[in-house]
């Protein structure tokens, strides 16, 4: 066999010219490249090596013949020309691979099987033993491609796809294969960010492919040192001398690289059971001493204190195509946006993501963008230097004022603007000592006006009560107007940016309805929380700012609980339980609507579905069937219910002490059970002080700006097992 020798290393589309980069780097002569493919030039020795050391590739190719064949006696003859005793032993095994079609061939099994037929018959000719087809791990390896009548056949010398490096026996949800991900960190830069001494960080690190290739990298380890198979070991050409010194050298170099100190590569996943594949995958590398995985969601993620240095953040965040759904993915992706922000100045960061889309709502540009293909998805690496001249500006909370003629308030409107002005001078020292940023400004404080007004971080919400029949609609009318005028001069709005609704019933008992179809969510703050309220499209906005306290002080109770939200809304507690350090939290309601809100505010903090489920599910029913056991419960069913998802209708006074005793019976010994209704009039079933110890917690849970109504807006009890 000549000294110099053809091959063709195969990769994904895209990586070709990294391919030949590496080929060149490891003794090849490069030459033409094509779609998926790169063609070589060289000795057996760099064929070994790149089988060995190259990270990019998916096979590497030993070309035997290439010859025309019009039909499938003309492929039989020229795969039978070559003297096939040379590369195989008499009765060993060998595979065919076969790619193409003609007219006469038109399937890749039928062009095997003449492949595979002319090989024994030339055994069989020569008096030999026939070898027999195997599968798994045969002693040869063979790819034929026909294209346009021409006839490549080749010895697949790598025996399996080289991207199998033998440490990753589970990946996770969708991993990444091991070229692609070595191929994004190469995009990305990591050889020149850890020779500088940076740190390498995957917030998001599944089956950990990135953290182990790029250790591999970093520390200069052959990728293939894992691998018992190879496809040129029972060629019989093979060179075991050659092959054993290069094998020899490359495990005395990972000695020496485990034996050496390196920045920390550290890896987060929310999954408990992902994080500990992760963690076995990098033992089977033997890279367990140098990577550290742990179990953490998104939303605590901040610059880790063992970090001295600016490092690589890199991720594979899911992108809706199979793992979620891409409306609560947008938040997703903007809070990890925010954290690159906040928590990873001057650092580099790579997003790869099958949907560029989602990239752009991270708050932050990215400098350089590459194309990749993911299998068959068209996917994006995403490159950001994270600088504060990279920031995007995210709209504002608040409008800006219109450019209009300030309106001279009548008399009423002036004297309600005045009325506005005093409740906020009011709750101005509460409001910063308690960090407030959503908060009741009035609440039918004049009979005359009766509505209540919010404020959401400078988005104003006015809801008009029923006027009493006492008041003519057209005085009802004009009332109004004089609150839209009064709000849109106090708190410098446009009228038209003032969101306003009557809170009445529909007609023949029917839910509360849909109001608009602007579909406009804006972020507001929370304590730690971070969610979405909608002021027009619906009565309600997403976040009842009544029951705050409780809120805030489930964030407080919830470290190491499971949490148990039952009639969640939109799980506006739940982000608080889980933002608090909650082990799980589950969030159970009957509306599609509501959970999809609830869904996209999880994902807003950074909460993963793997531990802060939803359930659309009547309560009653989930109650009754479920046995799981949590350690802090929220129960806040609403007043009135007649969904048609649920059987027969809920009326909390009629049904509080059923749900309660649903609710305990899932409670730990040492729970606490938070029951609230904003059912006016309410009264606590009697005979449920004789099975739980309660506390009336209600003056307690009204907050000031809900305080001096002639009625409490809504009960609070806390309820433990005796």
């Amino acid at each position: 066999m000549s000294d110099v020798l053809n091959f063709q290393a195969s990769c994904p589309k895209g990586l070709e010219l990294l391919v030949a980069d590496e080929a060149a780097q490891l003794g090849f002569a490069v030459g033409k490249e094509s779609v998926g493919g790169v063609e070589l030039q060289g000795s057996l020795d760099s064929a070994y090596r790149f089988c060995l050391w190259s990270r990019l590739a998916n096979r590497l190719f030993l070309k035997l013949s290439q010859f025309s064949a019009g039909d499938a006696q003309a492929l039989y003859a020229g795969v039978k020309a070559i003297d096939w005793t040379q590369h195989v032993a008499a009765g060993g095994s060998l595979l065919v691979d076969f790619s193409g079609t003609s007219k006469d061939i038109r399937n890749s099994h039928f062009g095997a099987l003449r492949c595979k037929d002319a090989i024994v018959d030339r055994f069989a000719e020569a008096g030999l033993e026939r070898p027999s087809v195997a599968k798994v791990s045969p002693d040869l390896r063979i790819n034929v491609r026909l294209r346009k009548g021409e006839v490549v056949v080749a010895i697949d010398l790598s025996g399996d796809s080289l991207h199998r490096r033998g440490y990753r026996q589970e990946g996770g949800m969708a991993p990444l294969k091991e070229n692609l991900a070595a191929a994004i960190l190469v995009r990305a830069g990591w050889l020149g960010i850890a020779s500088r001494g940076g740190a390498l960080l995957d917030p998001m690190c599944g089956s950990g492919t990135f953290l182990i290739e790029g250790a591999m990298m970093s520390m200069n380890i052959a990728p293939g040192l894992g691998r018992r198979y190879w496809g040129f070991n029972g060629w019989r050409q093979h060179r075991a001398d050659i092959w054993d010194a290069i094998l020899e050298e490359a495990e005395q170099g990972r000695r020496r690289a485990l034996a050496r100190s390196y920045a920390p590569m550290l890896g987060y996943d929310a999954n408990g059971k992902t994080a500990a594949i992760a963690r076995q995958n990098i033992s089977r590398a033997g890279l367990a001493r140098h990577i550290e995985v742990s179990r953490q969601e998104l939303s605590a993620l901040s610059l880790p204190g063992q970090i001295e240095n600016q490092g690589l953040l890199i991720c594979n965040p899911p992108y809706g195509e199979r793992l979620g759904d891409e409306a609560e993915l947008v938040h997703l992706y903007r809070h990890l946006g925010g954290a690159m922000k906040s928590q990873f100045l001057h650092w580099q960061a790579g997003v790869f993501t099958g949907n560029p889309e989602l990239g752009k709502r991270m708050g932050i540009r990215s400098h350089r963008q590459y194309q990749f293909l993911n299998g068959e998805l068209p996917s994006k690496l995403l490159l950001f230097d994270i600088q504060p001249g990279a920031f995007v500006q995210q709209q504002a909370g608040k409008p800006r004022a219109a450019d209009v003629e300030p309106v001279v308030l009548s008399a009423g409107a002036e004297m309600f603007a005045n009325r506005l002005r005093k409740n906020i001078k009011r709750m101005a020292k509460w409001r910063r000592r308690e960090g407030i940023e959503c908060y009741r400004v009035y609440d039918a404080d004049m009979p005359e006006y009766a509505v209540a007004i919010d404020d959401y971080q400078g988005r104003i919400h006015v809801s008009e009560y029923i006027a009493p029949t006492s008041i003519s609609e057209d005085a009802a009318l004009k009332r109004l107007r004089e609150v839209i005028q009064a709000c849109a001069q106090v708190f410098e709005c446009a009228e038209s940016d003032i969101a306003i609704k009557e809170r009445r019933r529909q007609k023949e008992g029917k839910q509360y309805q849909r109001r608009e179809q602007r579909n406009e969510f804006i972020e507001v703050t929370e304590g730690q929380a971070t969610v979405l309220v909608n002021l027009r499209d619906f009565l309600d906005t997403g976040l009842f700012l009544d029951h705050r306290p409780v809120r805030l002080e489930i964030a407080k109770l919830a470290k190491g609980k499971r949490f148990l939200n039952l009639f969640c809304y939109t799980a506006v507690a739940s982000v608080h339980a889980g933002l608090g350090g909650a082990m799980h939290t589950t969030s159970v309601d009957m509306s599609n609507t509501y959970l999809q809100w609830a869904r996209k505010n999880l994902a807003l903090n950074g909460l993963s579905d793997a531990r802060h489920r939803t359930i659309q599910e009547d309560c009653f029913a989930w109650l009754a069937s479920n046995d799981g056991e949590y350690d802090l419960i929220l129960l806040d069913p609403p007043t009135f219910s007649n969904s048609k998802r649920m059987e027969g209708v809920l009326d909390t006074q009629r049904d509080h002490a059923q749900l309660i005793n649903g609710a305990m019976a899932r409670l730990a010994q040492d729970g606490l059970l938070i029951f609230s209704t904003n059912k006016r009039g309410f009264e606590l079933d009697t005979s449920l002080a004789e099975r739980y110890q309660i506390e009336d917690r209600c003056r307690w849970s009204i907050d000031e700006d809900f305080k001096g109504r002639s009625k409490p807006i809504h009960y609070c009890w806390f309820l433990r097992h005796k």
